[in-house]
């Protein structure tokens, strides 16, 4: 698709995750309505800012963890937004060059900036596709996907600030079975998720009010959709803020400013048995 194509699918009238988060990053790719609506969540939750630049520095510890401390050469981005430096391949690619890595989003404005997710290392590959977390098969037959990841060998899934945007009566533990179902053994899944769990009922309706798209859960949550007999959590669900702080900046914030849980767990699966 050109960038033409894209362009003339955005709707700038109304407020989108990506842009609202780029916004509340301080980026400049974003329009009235996703400034509006940022603004009108800011106003009940006056850290969200804090929050969504937690959630960022957990992604480059989790994936430089994936990296230099798993092993890991491939990566899955479901949600990746609009591009934010460091993205996920610069700092996979910083550990190896040969990593490869494949972005997925539904904004088409993330499309016209494909260009700058597709900076690759020459070693190695990243690639771009316009799709939606809610149909995962889609994702996973794509041929650029195909072509992009070797299936055969451990990757790293990661669902970062977006399966909070999938209802229950979406079936998000569908979506997120389908994913994990095809991840050989060894492979990594991270994710984050928005909480209102530390805040005071009052605060955390307002909240929901302000942004009707959102469907925030607890740790507790969390925890039980990912939980699967093949998957071993690296550490107990905490807050994005208190995952390897020893590498994240100085002072750390509350887990209710940050508002935003972390998780990160390992596929592990019993060998098949041998033919008799």
């Amino acid at each position: 698709m050109s960038s033409e194509n894209a362009s003339s699918k955005i709707d700038i009238s109304v407020a989108h995750p990506a842009r609202r988060y780029d916004y509340w990053l301080g980026g400049k790719d974003n329009f009235a309505a996703d400034r509006e609506s940022g603004d009108a969540v800011e106003a009940r939750f006056p850290t969200i800012r804090v929050g969504v630049r937690e959630n960022r520095w957990f992604m480059c510890r989790a994936v430089d963890f994936a990296a230099r401390h798993q092993g890991i050469r491939q990566f899955l981005d479901i949600g990746t937004g609009i591009p934010t430096s460091p993205n996920t391949h610069q700092i996979a690619q910083g550990v190896d060059p040969t990593a490869r890595i494949v972005y997925v989003d539904n904004d088409p404005l993330v499309l016209t900036h494909a260009r700058a997710l597709l900076n690759s290392t020459p070693q190695g590959r990243t690639t771009y596709l316009e799709a939606d977390l809610r149909e995962p098969r889609e994702i996973l037959r794509h041929q650029d996907l195909r072509t992009t990841l070797d299936a055969s060998k451990p990757y790293a899934l990661l669902l970062l600030a977006v399966l909070h945007f999938i209802r229950d009566d979406e079936n998000p533990r569908a979506v997120i079975d389908t994913l994990i179902d095809t991840l050989p053994e060894g492979s990594l899944v991270i994710a984050s998720h928005a909480t209102l769990e530390h805040l005071p009922p009052e605060q955390a309706e307002a909240i929901i009010e302000a942004d009707g798209r959102a469907h925030p859960r607890s740790g507790a949550e969390l925890a039980a959709l990912f939980a699967r007999p093949d998957l071993e959590l690296v550490e107990p669900v905490k807050s994005v803020s208190q995952w390897w702080p020893e590498a994240a900046p100085e002072p750390r914030p509350s887990v209710e400013d940050v508002a935003c849980n972390g998780l990160v767990a390992r596929v592990v699966r019993p060998p098949r048995p041998e033919a008799v």
